[in-house]
């Protein structure tokens, strides 16, 4: 039993010099190829049964001829091992070159294109995240994409929506200016309504920059839906009577919520404005809520005849604007994507779906 321990000490000793001198060497050529790395480990393995061999060889005594064949076993064993390594290190060198360059192509907007071929597990799990991320990238470029074109559709539209009224301003205060004007309070009357006018457009455009910069600060209270549906209905009313257009809200529930009261006021207001203004005289927008298993729902259903099937993913974009809506009073098309946010910072969500002979605009809040 002695024997035996004194052989596993002077093969620990062996091993253990041959291990540390190649957890040097390992550290000094960290940064260098994998196939060197794999070459090393492969070196120190050999080297340390070789080691270990040698220093129980010497205590033991063994002849030489003994020693020769002990250390020419270990030589082989040495060359297949190296080799070995070197064939692992320029396999997994090649995927990893590979994955490299699939990597580069979508980092440079391209799509990530997974190499063929089997590699190891841990490469073939990196390729399937990278992957992932590759289509996560995608759809942030496409979402990129349409908010840059919206973005341009708004500028677009709102300098057209303010130059019209600039115009008309300059033209009217030259008239005053110059004595021309035969009814100088008609004038008068009309500037305050362009300056009202813009000054509503600049108000959408500071409260969309809040929404968008995460600025909004919310106040949310304990409030009544049906308090809040008869305000935006009290105030939508003198618009629903110069355009002809009845209003229906008789299908109110009692529920009470938790949101900001400024805020979804202004989120019905403009749900109402919007529908008013598209439904055609003697035609009726018509509200309801009621709560489901998703929260509280609150709809508003206009008579404009329907918005087209191509159209429904882009009503709530800044700056969008349908087709016959693009002359005053539409405005800058800032009031639907002004709807979602606000819904949105309030944690629910804002839809828009086609029914018989119009619209339906649907918000759902989280019940109180």
């Amino acid at each position: 039993m002695k024997d035996i321990l004194l052989i596993a000490l002077f093969a620990f000793l062996g091993a253990a010099a041959a291990g540390l001198l190649g957890a040097g060497v390992l550290r000094l050529l960290r940064h260098r190829s994998l196939v060197v790395s794999l070459s090393v480990v492969a070196g120190v393995a050999v080297t340390a049964m070789l080691a270990g061999t040698l220093t129980v060889a010497w205590a033991m005594f063994l002849s030489s001829h003994d020693l020769y064949v002990v250390t020419t076993v270990v030589a082989m064993a040495a060359l297949v091992s190296l080799a070995t390594a070197v064939l692992l290190g320029r396999w997994v060198a090649a995927h990893s070159r590979e994955l490299t360059l699939a990597t580069r192509s979508f980092g440079d907007g391209g799509t990530f294109a997974a190499p063929a071929g089997q590699p190891a597990a841990e490469l073939a799990e990196l390729a399937r995240e990278l992957a992932a991320t590759s289509a996560k990238l995608d759809r942030s470029r496409e979402r990129e994409r349409a908010l840059e074109a919206s973005r341009r559709e708004l500028v677009a539209w709102i300098s057209h929506d303010l130059r019209t009224p600039l115009a008309g301003l300059r033209a009217m205060a030259e008239a005053l200016e110059d004595g021309m004007a035969a009814d100088s309070g008609r004038y008068l009357r009309q500037i305050r309504t362009e300056v009202e006018r813009m000054n509503g457009m600049v108000g959408d455009l500071f409260e969309l920059s809040r929404i968008q910069a995460g600025s909004l600060t919310l106040t949310p209270a304990r409030i009544s839906l049906h308090d809040l549906v008869g305000d935006a209905l009290a105030g939508v009313d003198p618009l629903a009577r110069e355009h002809g257009v009845r209003l229906v809200g008789d299908r109110i529930d009692e529920v009470p919520v938790r949101v900001d009261g400024k805020e979804m006021s202004r989120v019905l207001g403009n749900l109402l404005i919007n529908a008013v203004r598209r439904t055609a005289p003697d035609g009726t927008v018509a509200v309801a809520a009621h709560r489901s298993d998703g929260g509280v729902v609150l709809s508003v259903t206009d008579g404009c005849g329907g918005i087209p099937e191509e159209d429904l993913p882009r009503v709530f974009d800044t700056g969008w604007r349908g087709s016959h809506a693009r002359t005053p009073p539409a405005g800058a098309g800032l009031g639907l994507a002004i709807v979602r946010g606000i819904v949105e910072a309030h944690a629910g969500r804002a839809e828009v779906r086609n029914v018989q002979g119009g619209c339906c605009f649907s918000v759902t809040l989280p019940a109180a």
